[in-house]
C-alpha cells in the first residue's frame, strides 16, 4: 500500500512541463536512455545498430588523390624496422645433394638379339604397350583390350601410354519409342468383337482420360476375344480400378490384366483383388508399383482373397510384410500345383470343378477329384 501512495503522487504530474525545464545536455542524456538499439542484430544497417558517438564536424568530401598522397609521404616518413641479424649473403650448413639410385648389376647385363633389339628401338608407344600387356603387364590396357590382343593378330592398344586413364566407350541405347496404339479405334475393335484384336497395350499413354479407360472397362464385359489387357503407366486411379472389377465379374475370356505403375490406391486394389472369387479364367494379375504403398492391412486382406482363390497362377505384386508375402506365394504354388493336378486328372477335374466352382478348401477339392 505504501508503494501505491507513493506512485499516486506521479499521476498528475505535467511531463511537457518538466520537459521544458531540462538542460540540452539532460535532453541529450535522456535521449540516450530511450535508444532502443541492438548491435547484435544483424537484420540493422550498421548504422542503426549504435548510437552516433562523433562530434567532429565532416572535414569535406573524399579526395582519393590527397589520401594516396599522404599516405604515401606517410609511409617515406615512418623509418623502417632494423633486423637484428643483418643479411651478408653467407651460406651455413650442408649442400643438399640427391642421392644416387643404386643399378642393379642383372639389368645392365641384360642383353637381347639384334634383330630384337632393332624391333624394340623402332616400336612405338601403341606397339609396346600391346606387347607389354600380352606378357602380363595389365595396367597399360582395359581387361577388354587385354583380351582382344590375346585373340587377334592386329595392334589393339592404338593410343599408347593414355589409354590407362581412358574407360570403355559403350554404345548409347536409344530410347524406348512411344506406344503407337490408337486409343479410339482400339476401343471400337473392342465393342465390335474384332476377331483379330487378341491383345490390348495401352502402356505408357499417358494422355487417356479416365472415361475412356472405363469405357474399355465397359467394353470388355461383353468381349469375347481379347485374353490380354495392359494399361501400365496410364495415370489410372481408383474409378478405373473398380471399373475393371466389375469388368472381371463378368467377363469369361480375359486371362492377364496388368495395372502396374499407376495411382491405384488400397480401395481399388482390394476391388481388383475381390473381383477374383467371380472370376475364374483369369490367369494373371499384375498391381505392383503403385504411387502409395498399400498397407499391411490392405496386404493382409489381398493374402486372404488369394488363399480361397484356385485359379490365379500368377500375382505380381512385391509384399512389404513377411507374413502376407508367405501366404501369397504359398497360395500362388498351390494352385499351380492344382493346374498340374487338374491336367494329370482330365475328366475327374472337370465334372468335381462343375460342381464345385467356387470351392474354398483346395483339400476338400483333392479329395473330391480323387
Amino acid at each position: 500500500m505504501s508503494f501505491r501512495k507513493e506512485m499516486e503522487k506521479y499521476r498528475d504530474v505535467d511531463e511537457d512541463e518538466l520537459l521544458r525545464a531540462l538542460s540540452e545536455e539532460e535532453l541529450q542524456r535522456l535521449e540516450d536512455e530511450l535508444e532502443e538499439l541492438d548491435p547484435d542484430n544483424a537484420l540493422l544497417p550498421a548504422g542503426l545498430r549504435q548510437k552516433d558517438q562523433t562530434k567532429k564536424a565532416p572535414t569535406g568530401s573524399f579526395q582519393r588523390d590527397s589520401l594516396l598522397a599522404h599516405l604515401e609521404k606517410q609511409a617515406r616518413e615512418h623509418p623502417d624496422k632494423e633486423d637484428l641479424v643483418p643479411y651478408t649473403g653467407e651460406k651455413r650448413g650442408k649442400v643438399w645433394v640427391p642421392k644416387k639410385k643404386a643399378v642393379d648389376p642383372i639389368m645392365e647385363d641384360v642383353t637381347l638379339e639384334p634383330e630384337l633389339e632393332e624391333a624394340l628401338a623402332n616400336a612405338t608407344d601403341a606397339e609396346l604397350c600391346d606387347i607389354a600387356a600380352i606378357l602380363g603387364m595389365h595396367t597399360l590396357m582395359s581387361n577388354q583390350q587385354y583380351y582382344e590382343a590375346l585373340a587377334s593378330s592386329t595392334i589393339v592398344n592404338k593410343q599408347g601410354l593414355n589409354s590407362v586413364i581412358q574407360c570403355t566407350q559403350y554404345k548409347s541405347v536409344p530410347d524406348e519409342q512411344p506406344n503407337s496404339t490408337d486409343v479410339e479405334e482400339t476401343l471400337q475393335k473392342i465393342k465390335s468383337n474384332d476377331a483379330s484384336l487378341v491383345e490390348v497395350n495401352l502402356n505408357n499413354i499417358k494422355n487417356i482420360p479416365v472415361p475412356t479407360l472405363k469405357a474399355y472397362a465397359e467394353a470388355l464385359k461383353t468381349n469375347t476375344v481379347v485374353q490380354k489387357l495392359s494399361i501400365v503407366g496410364t495415370r489410372s486411379n481408383d474409378p478405373v480400378a473398380h471399373a475393371m472389377a466389375e469388368m472381371l465379374k463378368v467377363n469369361t475370356t480375359l486371362k492377364s490384366l496388368n495395372v502396374e505403375s499407376n495411382f491405384i490406391t488400397g480401395a481399388g486394389i482390394l476391388a481388383l483383388v475381390e473381383a477374383l472369387q467371380f472370376n475364374t479364367t483369369l490367369l494373371e494379375l499384375k498391381i505392383d508399383n503403385q504411387s502409395q504403398p498399400l498397407g499391411n492391412k490392405v496386404e493382409m486382406e489381398i493374402a486372404n482373397m488369394l488363399e480361397k482363390n484356385t485359379t490365379l497362377l500368377k500375382f505380381g505384386y512385391h509384399f512389404t510384410q513377411q507374413g502376407p508375402r508367405l501366404r501369397g506365394s504359398n497360395a500362388m504354388m498351390n494352385n499351380n500345383d492344382l493346374g498340374e493336378f487338374a491336367r494329370a486328372s482330365g475328366e475327374n477335374f472337370k465334372k468335381c470343378t462343375y460342381y464345385y466352382p467356387f470351392m474354398q478348401s483346395k483339400t476338400q477339392l483333392y479329395k473330391e477329384i480323387l
